[in-house]
């Protein structure tokens, strides 16, 4: 019998589950043992459920192909029987959503989830595994609330605030006060290709409901305390954003002017960046990238097509720092939106909960 740890995938049949499916193929430590997804692809074989639908760049995984789709519903007591946890990559209504992870923890399987239904639930941590993984500890509070003895709720932050949130994180000690940050946001943030979605071919649309205020105040949330059972947002950093949907596949770009407390040199903040370390690294934990920061030196870097897959897409790509006239430092960031962004930053957080001993198996 396998050691790895049994996992299922809660809409596993839509882009970030496609994702969660490529990724966790062969994954050292957990193994896919069902995909489940709402009661029209119920039934199917998964090959079936996904044809013609299918967005990876990669081909299906032979494993899943033959699987079949269970409801996440209807079929929920079988689910919870045969999973030690499970991804949530649904799409549906915040309320739904919200209500679906609770079931799931309350039937004591710890959820992973992509979305941000729980993201402001107050003793529900929303991590990035490098930035604030003491948020854990909160974890036993929501497991009191739920009255579960291993059911939890974890979440990953949106997607484009991995773009800068870990440069601005490496520089906490000189006090960033102020920060203005223009995010150049991929189509497959919306879960579209361009087959789907030709009018974004040449085309940039300055709007994507609900993205700036989750750009604004999700990182202020990450750098906040564990208080009482609860996250206590931070309050000594302002950020205003402005959010772009761009002709790009995959990748999200973020132009950013910073005002710190203490000005750091431009050679400080490049060193910052480029030792910058958390657990992950530390734990070398399966998904996690050895330099987690690159700097680049050149003009015209980060680039999209060139940067997006540094460390399989799990490193954030920095460049174009100098001073400037109004701030004190203006810089370029690059985050894979779907890896590191979504699915990929999941697995990371499923990781590091492994290695803390949040998620065991209940074999």
């Amino acid at each position: 019998m396998s050691e790895k740890l049994r996992v299922g995938i809660l809409g596993g049949t839509g882009m970030v589950g496609q994702r969660f499916i490529t990724l966790l193929e062969n994954h050292p430590w957990f193994e896919v043992v069902l995909v489940a997804a709402s009661g029209r692809s119920a039934g199917k074989l998964y090959e079936e459920a996904v044809d013609g639908r299918w967005k990876m760049t990669a081909p299906m995984p032979e494993f899943v192909k033959k699987m079949t789709v269970y409801d996440m519903d209807k079929d929920f007591d079988e689910i919870v029987s045969k999973v030690d946890f499970v991804f949530c990559a649904v799409n549906m209504p915040k309320d739904e959503i919200k209500v679906l992870e609770e079931k799931y923890a309350k039937a004591e399987v710890p959820v992973v989830s992509n979305n941000s239904a729980n993201r402001w639930t107050p003793d529900v941590p929303m991590v990035v595994p490098e930035i604030n993984p003491e948020h854990l500890e909160v974890i036993e509070a929501q497991k009191k609330r739920l009255g579960t003895t291993r059911g939890f709720i974890c979440v990953k932050p949106n997607c484009s605030i991995q773009s800068y949130t870990p440069a601005l994180t490496a520089l906490k000690e000189f006090g960033p006060k102020l920060v203005v940050a223009t995010t150049y946001q991929a189509i497959s943030g919306a879960g579209k290709t361009f087959e789907q979605w030709p009018e974004m071919v040449g085309n940039i649309i300055p709007y994507i409901g609900g993205e700036e205020e989750k750009s604004e105040k999700e990182p202020l949330r990450l750098w906040g305390k564990v208080e009482d059972g609860k996250i206590v947002p931070a309050t000594d950093t302002v950020i205003t954003c402005q959010c772009v949907r761009v002709p790009v596949l995959d990748g999200h770009t973020a132009a950013v002017f910073v005002n710190f407390e203490k000005k750091p040199t431009k050679e400080q903040i490049i060193e910052k960046w480029r030792s910058f370390r958390g657990e992950p690294q530390e734990l070398d934990l399966p998904s996690a990238p050895k330099q987690f920061i690159q700097y680049l030196e050149e003009d015209d870097r980060p680039q999209v097509q060139l940067d997006v897959n540094y460390e399989n897409g799990m490193g954030v790509s920095l460049g174009r720092l100098r001073e400037d006239s109004v701030f004190d430092y203006k810089f370029i960031g690059l985050s894979h939106n779907t890896l590191r962004g979504a699915a990929g930053g999941a697995v990371l957080i499923a990781e590091l909960l492994k290695a803390k001993g949040y998620i065991t198996s209940k074999q």
